[in-house]
């Protein structure tokens, strides 16, 4: 049903909320030539899916696994590709569609047959939408095998059993032979098999509602009970993980070692990316491939030509102003000295029409930083700073005053993301803090966010001396960047490019420091 109302949502243009596009990014760059890859020797007619987490998070094993496997099955392939699982989740049906039927497709033109896979989420795909091939996880190979998992903890133990495969019974038994061990204490979840729950990932919930998906990963590690648990997901064990101690499956077959303790090489993002181009660069140099290829499908087909139009005109119109410049004379003014004698020569005009300029940008949704960039240069490391922090919390003051007494309906409807209501909340339970905060910490589109704080209850000047006070570190740290790079652009480079980088810096750890603040506190809250 629910899945019915997303797909009705993108057939009527309801369907795009900017919280899905960090993950509709990262699916794209699975599809991508840059990171896909299919290895087919000769005579293959099975081959190992991995899927795109865990060959990120566990490359190393993911390529144990298929070392191992290959032992018992000489011609067996391997696909490092994207199921696109999240599209078929957002009902982006077209999408799905078109991608995953270019990938099954190339399989079975190639003699492919059967496919083993390691993610949940990708053999729920290929079980529902694979038809014409035998779907099977690796889990039931190994077991066929007689492997079995390497130490498991001495204390208690248990077994997460991920959504996307809470039906399928013959997985449920094969990961639990696997792990049986002689005097191990394994204990059955109260939430197990086919009654298990999500661990919060599902269907990018926590994208938009993060506090509901939150509740099902503390439930999860309630019923723990400080046990450890195995799971056979990648994202399962990179979410429960953060509140009660788990590991993957694959640790225990090729990292047993340190599995139990916590400390195997897992890879965190944005490092997970470069440990899939180093899998595709190592899966590479296996000479066995009689048939390699780069995924080019993309679709829509359109929308690649419109990209490369516009970098294109970009480029013309680069080139142009290059010429322009040139031709007219006004390359003298391109030196720094050049051009602050040239404003200090237009008086006090120049400063106002500079903030001026500021002041309407975030009304008309204009970005702000070339204007920041531009304030450095003209006016230099302390009145830049000091004209540019008057301009944008003036501007950022008129979208708030506009959001509230002029357009609050249009904005209102532009504004229909859960997490503008969360902000609302926040404003509600905490006034200015919030204010400070968002302003720190920039998880919202800056022109947005002012009109979003037009809609809540909270006093202007509660507004506007927050946005000031808590926008001038960002405001420094790019002020004393820009005021050298006129220079930087012509080989020098002067101590005020190296202390404004080493400001941005700082300032861009804020939210880093921010999110690890919270996964500490949430894990001690929890425990």
């Amino acid at each position: 049903m629910f899945l019915e109302m997303r797909r009705d949502a993108v057939r009527l243009g309801n369907g795009d909320f900017p919280e899905h596009r960090g993950l509709l990014a990262y699916e794209k760059r699975g599809t991508s030539k840059r990171y896909s890859w299919y290895g087919l020797p000769e005579d293959c007619d099975t081959v190992l899916f991995p899927g795109c987490t865990l060959a990120g998070t566990r490359s190393d094993k993911v390529f144990a696994l298929y070392r191992y496997m290959k032992q018992g099955i000489p011609s067996l392939g391997i696909v490092l590709d994207c199921c696109t699982k999240p599209s078929h989740d957002l009902g982006r049906e077209d999408f799905f569609n078109a991608m995953f039927g270019e990938l099954k497709s190339y399989l079975s033109n190639n003699g492919i047959e059967k496919i083993y896979i390691a993610c949940p989420n990708c053999y729920k795909v290929f079980k529902q939408h694979g038809n014409g091939f035998t779907v099977q996880t690796v889990y039931e190979y190994l077991v066929r095998t007689g492997l079995r998992a390497g130490p498991v903890p001495t204390g208690s133990f248990t077994v997460h059993d991920p959504c996307a495969t809470r039906f399928e019974d013959s997985i449920h038994s094969a990961v639990r032979k696997l792990v049986e061990k002689e005097g191990a204490a394994f204990r059955e979840r109260p939430h197990s098999r086919r009654n298990s729950i999500c661990c919060g990932e599902g269907g990018a919930v926590r994208n938009i509602a993060s506090g509901f998906a939150e509740k099902w990963t503390e439930r999860i590690s309630e019923e723990s009970d400080c046990s450890y648990t195995i799971t056979y997901c990648a994202g399962c064990a990179d979410l429960i993980g953060k509140t009660t101690s788990c590991g993957h499956l694959l640790d225990h077959f090729f990292e047993s070692d340190n599995a139990c303790g916590g400390k195997t090489g897992i890879t965190s993002p944005p490092f997970t990316y470069w440990k899939r181009l180093r899998l595709k660069k190592k899966l590479r140099q296996d000479t066995s491939f009689a048939v390699t290829r780069e995924r080019t499908f993309q679709y829509p087909k359109a929308s690649s030509r419109g990209g490369l139009l516009k970098k294109i005109l970009l480029l013309l119109v680069i080139i142009a102003a290059t010429f322009a410049v040139r031709w007219t004379g006004l390359s003298r003014y391109m030196e720094t000295e050049a051009l602050r004698q040239l404003v200090e020569q237009s008086g006090i005009f120049g400063p106002l029409v500079y903030m001026f300029i500021y002041t309407i940008a975030p009304v008309l949704f204009f970005p702000g930083l070339p204007i920041t960039i531009a304030g450095g240069i003209l006016f230099g490391p302390f009145w830049g700073v000091l004209y540019t922090i008057i301009g944008s919390t003036c501007g950022a003051c008129a979208a708030f005053l506009v959001s509230r007494h002029i357009s609050s309906n249009w904005i209102e409807t532009k504004l229909k993301s859960p997490r503008w209501h969360r902000l609302s909340d926040g404003v509600e339970k905490h006034g200015w803090k919030m204010v400070a905060f968002a302003r720190l910490v920039p998880l919202f589109p800056f022109n947005l966010l002012n009109y979003a704080f037009g809609l809540t209850k909270i006093k202007f000047r509660h507004y506007a001396l927050a946005t000031f006070l808590c926008m001038l570190p960002a405001c420094i740290a790019f002020i004393v960047f820009s005021s050298s790079l006129l220079d930087l652009f012509r080989g020098k480079v002067s101590p005020s490019f190296l202390v404004g980088a080493g400001l941005i810096v700082l300032v861009s750890l804020i939210p880093v420091l921010y999110r690890r603040y919270k996964k500490r506190w949430s894990v001690s809250d929890s425990v």
